[in-house]
């Protein structure tokens, strides 16, 4: 069985195209963010949920777990029609690499996490890398959770064919960049670690560079990616 068959088996990828919807995404971002990883403070965050002013300017998906119709992992896309990106605000970056982009194909990659509850879950923790990985699981079990991690860059891929985005910003954990450079996730570091919502190093990616690295990798991480070739830029 593919990555991909396996992935439906167990879930599915969700756009966000309804005020209810958005509300699932922010109550995960408040459980993952304000009450596992205690990145904000829930003092500031009474309602239960977790947003920003980048919200209203950004395009959403969710994981849905099948067998018990909950949310599980989610990430967004910061549009280019919100300026600066939040990435310009918090690091200090090296802009010589991005300014032959053209910022109406550029967005920020951001809010990528995944609840940590679902690792205690017997029949699908090998299908899960969550924001707090632990590097010291086998190989094998690595390459069997690689599913969850490649299902959200497959979100971050649909969202960007869908508003013509051909570069991600993205501010990346240390420990989650390790993990996915041998999935053939790579990313260009623009400056130094910085404290943001946990350590972080601000990178970009070129989305076709990502897929093509993916698919010399491991041609059933780049169907994972692309659902089977039905998403390319």
């Amino acid at each position: 069985m593919s990555i991909l068959d396996a992935f439906n088996t167990y879930f599915e990828m969700v756009a966000v195209d309804s005020e209810e919807l958005k509300q699932e995404v922010y109550k995960l971002r408040y459980q993952v963010y304000c009450l596992e990883k205690d990145f904000e403070n829930p003092e500031r965050h009474t309602d239960g949920l977790e947003y920003d002013e980048y919200d209203e300017h950004s395009c959403h998906y969710l994981i849905r777990h099948r067998a018990t119709d909950s949310y599980m992992a989610t990430t967004r896309l910061i549009l280019p029609n919100r300026y600066p990106f939040p990435i310009e605000v918090h690091s200090q970056i090296d802009t010589t690499l991005v300014k032959t982009i053209n910022r109406a194909n550029l967005a920020e990659l951001s809010r990528f996490c995944v609840s940590k509850k679902f690792r205690r879950r017997a029949n699908e923790q090998d299908l899960i890398i969550t924001n707090d990985t632990d590097e010291s699981r086998s190989p094998r079990g690595k390459h069997s959770s690689a599913s969850i991690t490649l299902s959200l860059f497959s979100c971050a891929v649909q969202m960007s064919s869908d508003h013509n985005i051909l570069y991600w910003y993205a501010l990346i954990e240390p420990a989650l960049k390790r993990v996915v450079a041998p999935l053939g996730i790579n990313a260009i570091e623009m400056g130094p670690l910085i404290d943001y919502h946990g350590m972080r190093i601000p990178c970009v990616i070129k989305v076709t560079d990502l897929l093509n690295s993916v698919a010399e990798k491991d041609i059933d991480y780049w169907a994972m990616i692309t659902k089977n070739g039905q998403i390319l830029l």
